[in-house]
């Protein structure tokens, strides 16, 4: 079953494993507990690694605004080929 955390999620889960593994447990049995696989820990760690809850919120937004201007700039790209090519005598 696939699962979709939020950011703030991920950081929480993060710095929980944090705390089990500064009590010596080793990554697998942290894994194990929070419900997730090692290969999705280690790619939280190195995405999220070192966030607080409001870092990561502040970036998933500007990941969703980044995303909005790039198509924003297409859409007009693409106004300004058809504009030339009306523009163009036959």
């Amino acid at each position: 079953m696939k699962k979709r955390f939020s950011a703030e999620q991920i950081v929480g889960m993060l710095r929980q494993a944090d705390v089990e593994l500064g009590k010596g447990q080793k990554v697998p049995d942290v894994c194990r507990q929070l419900g997730i696989s090692e290969v999705t820990y280690y790619r939280w760690r190195t995405k999220y690694g070192g966030m607080d809850p409001q870092m990561a919120r502040q970036m998933q937004e500007l990941q969703k605004e980044n995303a909005r201007l790039k198509r924003l700039v297409a859409d007009q790209a693409l106004d300004m080929l058809i504009l030339k090519e009306a523009a163009r005598p036959n």
